[in-house]
């Protein structure tokens, strides 16, 4: 039994890894011990996985007919490659409304919530409450992007550099 297991494994693998090869932004690397590495040229952020989590791999394609595949893992979780980044869910986050939020995000969408924020932040009107919202969404997506194994521990700093720097110019 465990050697059909090893082949379909093998099998779902070898389905992202044509994918990310035939894709222009994704670079996939290996390890011997079945660790899985995704880089995105856009942001050279790294998504991880282990062979063993994948329970499948699904074919699909967007509204634009462009294809990607859905990676589920056993863990519940699930990520779609698409040509040159890695989706996925932005984690629920206390008192966010949710569907205020798209239901697929990516990396780089983190960069334009932190420009919200610096934004709303030098703001003269004091927009408080969108300033916490917009934190709200920072963290969902950070969130969201560590569960499925991304490195996002730089980009969860950022907020807390930006978050004392705000403090200590109003003190």
């Amino acid at each position: 039994m465990s050697s059909s297991k090893t082949k379909s494994t093998h099998a779902e693998l070898d389905n992202i890894l044509n994918f990310v090869d035939s894709s222009k932004g994704l670079r996939a690397k290996i390890h011997e011990t079945g660790k899985v590495q995704i880089r995105q040229d856009l942001d050279g952020k790294v998504f991880s996985f282990n062979t063993q989590e994948v329970s499948e791999v699904l074919h699909r394609a967007d509204s634009e007919g462009k294809p990607f595949i859905q990676v589920n893992f056993k863990n519940g979780t699930k990520v779609l490659l698409t040509e040159t980044l890695v989706g996925f869910k932005p984690l629920e986050t206390l008192g966010l409304d949710m569907s205020r939020i798209p239901k697929v995000v990516t990396t780089p969408d983190l960069l334009s919530v932190y420009e919200a924020i610096e934004e709303s932040m030098g703001a003269d009107n004091g927009l408080d409450h969108e300033v916490e919202i917009l934190k709200k969404v920072y963290t969902a997506i950070v969130s969201g992007g560590e569960k499925v194994g991304f490195d996002l521990s730089f980009e969860r700093a950022w907020l807390n550099r930006l978050l004392a720097s705000k403090f200590k110019a109003s003190a």
